[in-house]
């Protein structure tokens, strides 16, 4: 069995396929500047759709060369902790709640139902 190695050859270490007759699909070369004058270069695919905005190396977003800014999308505002309680609850509801609470903190009992 030992007879039968591959000798002198590295698992994983290369190749032994050629790349001869190999041809790369058909790429267009699309650039991009930023606000700070960063150009950049990015080869994409003939078939590919171009996006109008790409993340420049330091960070900002850089428009396609000769493209006019796309339209901002419309954001909904976040959403707090106290609208989602709204949602639920009315107001007067929550100061009953609150004056309850406050009441067994104030007597001591919400403390001692811990430690039980």
């Amino acid at each position: 069995m030992a007879d039968r190695s591959l000798r002198g050859t590295r698992l994983g270490a290369a190749s032994l396929e050629s790349d001869a007759g190999v041809e790369p699909a058909p790429r267009q070369m699309k650039e991009y500047v930023c606000p700070n004058d960063h150009r950049t270069v990015v080869p994409l695919s003939v078939e590919a759709d171009v996006p109008a905005l790409w993340e420049c190396r330091c960070g900002e977003q850089a428009l396609l060369l000769d493209a006019s800014r796309p339209e901002e999308k419309p954001t909904k505002p976040a959403r707090t902790h106290w609208d989602m309680l709204l949602e639920r609850r009315s107001k007067e509801d929550l100061q009953v709640l609150l004056d309850e609470r406050l009441e067994l903190l104030r007597s001591g009992l919400l403390h001692a139902k811990r430690t039980a």
